[in-house]
């Protein structure tokens, strides 16, 4: 039998060790899995992606032991002044990811609203960065970048002219 106690959950077992409490607390609270675990998992995904939802991402250097360089790949949305160009990101995953979002920077040139125009980096304003929640991921990002490619405020913008880099 089980019975609710504060935060948590009375269990109560039986065991042949006399040793062991006949009662636990067991907490109600979520697992936080460790940074490493979490990008590890984004890393095998970002592997296996086909790319065919327009977004792609990896390791900058394949010897990152700390998992902390990362680009980004986002092919343009059809039908928007962002269509047939590929736009490259660099992901910065600092030691507090994924409780704080990670520096997102466009090495492509590019006219969006989320961006800074003198640097590629997207504006802590955004409303992905601002609103930062630990389980959004990278994919999430790029995919939220590329469908604000096509918001009303974007698909428009005249763009620098294409292959155009960020220093």
């Amino acid at each position: 039998s089980s019975s609710h106690f504060g935060s948590g959950h009375l269990v109560q077992f039986r065991s042949s060790d006399p040793g062991l409490p006949s009662t636990l607390l067991v907490s109600k609270m979520a697992v936080v899995v460790p940074r490493n675990f979490r990008l590890l998992d984004e890393l095998e995904k970002g592997q296996k992606g086909d790319a065919t939802s327009g977004v792609s991402w990896g390791l900058e250097r394949g010897d990152d032991i700390m998992l902390t360089e990362w680009n980004g790949t986002i092919f343009g949305p059809l039908g928007t002044a962002y269509d047939n160009r590929i736009y490259s990101l660099s992901i910065i995953c600092g030691p507090s990811y994924p409780d704080t979002p990670p520096e997102v920077k466009f090495n492509t040139q590019i006219n969006m609203n989320c961006i800074d125009q003198g640097t590629g980096k997207l504006k802590s304003s955004w409303s992905m960065l601002s609103g930062w929640n630990r389980n959004y991921t990278i994919e999430k990002i790029l995919q939220h970048l590329r469908s604000e490619m096509s918001s009303s405020a974007n698909k428009k913008l005249p763009q620098p002219p294409e292959g155009s880099m960020y220093s």
